[in-house]
């Protein structure tokens, strides 16, 4: 059965750094591209970073330079590195996989996509 659990979510205060992590299981993981999403109360739903089978990244222009996607496929584990934290950086934060038929590109539509069941990250002032 497809799993994927997020871990390492808490509260921090601004501009300090957490490490989200997300374990897979129960589909191919290097098959895959993998992201990180978020929301917030009220808010739409909103691709923080993906990363591609062959490991290429993109991220939202709003966590760009701040933020790090990485992927472990001998161990089946994605990551988002965040530093310099914001408050608006609060969010519930997804791991989401969508099967990939190229290693250096994603697909666009994420609404097919295995999703964990979140981690919540708070971001004080």
């Amino acid at each position: 059965q497809v799993q994927l659990v997020e871990s390492g979510g808490g509260s921090v205060q601004a501009g300090g750094s957490l490490r989200l992590s997300c374990a897979a299981s129960g589909f191919t993981y290097s098959s895959y591209c993998m992201g990180w999403f978020r929301q917030a109360p009220g808010a739409e739903r909103e691709r923080v970073a993906r990363i591609t089978i062959d490991g290429g990244t993109t991220y939202a222009d709003s966590v760009k330079g701040r933020f790090t996607i990485s992927k472990d496929n001998a161990n089946n584990t994605l990551s988002l590195q965040m530093n310099s934290l914001k408050p608006e950086d609060s969010a519930a934060y997804y791991c989401a996989a969508v099967p990939s038929r190229g290693i250096w590109s994603c697909p666009l539509d994420w609404g097919k996509a295995y999703w964990g069941q979140g981690t919540q990250v708070t971001v004080s002032s």
